[in-house]
């Protein structure tokens, strides 16, 4: 079994900064990628950006230049760095791996419980 375990959600203002973690346990042979998604009232889930495990990155256009994503390959954990919150960030944020827990098994998913962003003065 792997679990992700998230941590650093809150409220904030308009203009702040917040800095999510995410950290894998379990039986873990490798990650291929990790991720933040993040889900607002009545929007479906969308991806915010993830990494892969040889540092590669992806963003939503929409954080592109405000959020950065980083990796710490020894420790399972990958990290997010959000400036300049803006209200539409606001929502339940979600950490997401894909993982496999032997040297011959198949990658699978996995996704964390969510940490809520509120972005509000």
């Amino acid at each position: 079994q792997v679990q992700l375990a998230e941590s650093g959600g809150g409220l904030v203002q308009p203009g702040g900064s917040l800095r999510l973690a995410c950290a894998a346990s379990g039986r873990i042979f490798s990650i291929y990628t990790m991720g933040w998604y993040r889900q607002a009232p009545g929007n479906q889930r969308e991806l915010v950006a993830s990494i892969t495990s040889t540092g590669s990155t992806n963003y939503a256009e929409s954080v592109k230049g405000r959020f950065t994503i980083s990796g710490d390959n020894a420790k399972n954990s990958a990290y997010l760095q959000m400036n300049s919150l803006k209200p539409n960030d606001t929502g339940v944020y979600y950490c997401h791996s894909s993982v496999r827990s032997t040297q011959t098994s198949a990658y699978f998913e996995v996704w964390g419980q969510g940490t809520l962003v509120t972005v509000s003065s």
